[in-house]
This record gives structure tokens, sequence and C-alpha cells, in this order.
């Protein structure tokens, strides 16, 4: 008797490793180099924290979309008021881990997404400047 995998088993094995090669991961750009895209308008800077992270501080000139209202269905004609469809967007939080799930959620509306590893306190140590209060 030959021993097979179910053909359920094996469609949804695939499902999940095809889904996890479509993950977003960190952007590999540096730092001068995001820098120089936002500086020329080329690309925009997203804030995926939530509201009162941002309250307390955040880059300028970046925008806030945060991963709640993200993954809560935000409609693509309201992200495109925030992002511009036609620019990189650098989308960042506190520790890299929520912008690579909102990176997900981003790219299925068509953006070019490059979620950041650096947090905000780590941006604002790379030199981005911080907002004026």
């Amino acid at each position: 008797m030959r021993h097979s995998i179910p053909l359920m088993t094996m469609v949804v094995g695939m499902a999940c490793v095809l889904s996890a090669a479509r993950a977003a991961v960190h952007t590999e750009d540096t730092t001068e180099v995001m820098m120089k895209a936002v500086a020329d308008d080329k690309a925009v800077l997203l804030d995926v924290r939530e509201k009162t992270e941002w309250d307390d501080g955040h880059l300028k000139d970046a925008q806030l979309l945060p991963l709640s209202v993200l993954k809560a269905g935000a409609k693509a004609e309201d992200v495109a008021k925030i992002i511009p469809k036609d620019k990189i967007v650098y989308c960042h939080c506190g520790s890299g881990v929520r912008c690579l799930k909102a990176a997900d959620e981003l790219k299925k509306l068509g953006y070019d997404v490059r979620p950041l590893k650096p947090g905000y306190a780590d941006l604002l140590k790379a030199g981005f400047a911080p907002a004026a209060k």
C-alpha cells in the first residue's frame, strides 16, 4: 500500500508557502536613499502606529495611517487621499513589526511599499527630523 498525502493537505501547504513568499519584508534601501526619495518628492513616509503614539511624536512630513485602520478594511479611495499611488511608501512603526503587516495590506491596494526595520526612535537617531510640536 502506498502512503500519500491527502490532496487537501497538499493544497493548504502550497497556499501557505505561496502566501509566505509574498509577505512583505523590510526594505534594503539605505537611510540616504530613503531621505533623498522623500526630499525629491518620489516617496512618502507613512507612520502606521496608533494615533496616541503619533500624538506623542512623529516624523516631519510623515502621514498617519494606523495599522488598525488598514486591518479594519480601509477603502482604497480613502487611502489614496493620504498616500499618492505614484510614490514609494516607506512605512514605519515603533519596532518594525506592524509596518510589515501594513505593507501587506497596502500591497493589496497596489502600492509600492517598502517597510522600514528601524522604528520611530531609530529613525530620529538616523537623522530624520521630528515634527514640530
